[in-house]
Parts: structure tokens; sequence; C-alpha cells
């Protein structure tokens, strides 16, 4: 009889398609950048589906790897840039962006503490 293996995935590398063309070389901006998270996170995806793993394997894998706290991270920079790059850090509507994308951090926190 074959033994499977019960790992959903592994990947040990997202190459973009920046990095396939010629002349990529250093210098990633953000919507590269994103588009590869976005495709890390499309994998993992196909692999639950095709994978046999129950709803508690799947969020402990998460949990585990951090992925709740990567991606409030992202939000967290983001607020962070907001006010880093204005000219009046009391300007309400960049203080608006800011606390919003703050708080997304935090709802991705929190929705993670539910699971």
């Amino acid at each position: 009889m074959e033994q499977q293996s019960k790992a959903l995935a592994r990947i040990s590398s997202v190459e973009t398609a920046a990095e396939r063309t010629a002349g990529a070389a250093g210098g990633e901006d953000l919507a590269v950048l994103a588009l590869a998270a976005a495709a890390a996170l499309n994998l993992l995806a196909d692999a639950i589906q095709r994978g046999g793993a129950d709803h508690d394997d799947i969020v402990q894998a998460l949990k585990t790897a951090g992925v709740h706290e990567a991606f409030a991270r992202v939000f967290d920079a983001a607020s962070e840039r907001v006010m880093d790059t204005t000219d009046d850090p009391y300007d309400f509507d960049e203080r608006l962006h800011a606390d919003n994308l703050a708080g997304a951090a935090g709802d991705v926190r929190r929705a993670f503490e539910w699971l």
C-alpha cells in the first residue's frame, strides 16, 4: 500500500512574472510583491481544497505559520507610511486613512482569535 503525505503543500519559492522577464533585476515594487503574496495564498487555498485536512488542522497550520500576523503587519506598515509621509500629522483625512489601516490590522488579528 502506498503511503500518502499528510502535508498540504510544499512550496520552495514563488517566482513572479517580473522575475521571469528580462532585466527584472532588483527593485521589486509593491505591486509585484502583492502579486506574489496573493499567488502564495491562492496556492495554499488550492492545496486545502485538494487535501484531506479538517478545519482544525487548517486553522492551526495558519496560526502556527503566523499568516494573520504577517497580513496584519502589511496594514500596520501602510498606516505608519501614511503618517510618516504626511506634512501635517493632524490632517484629518490623512489621520483617518492611517487609523482605518491600523483598524484593518486589528480586525485581521481578532478574526484569528475567533477561529
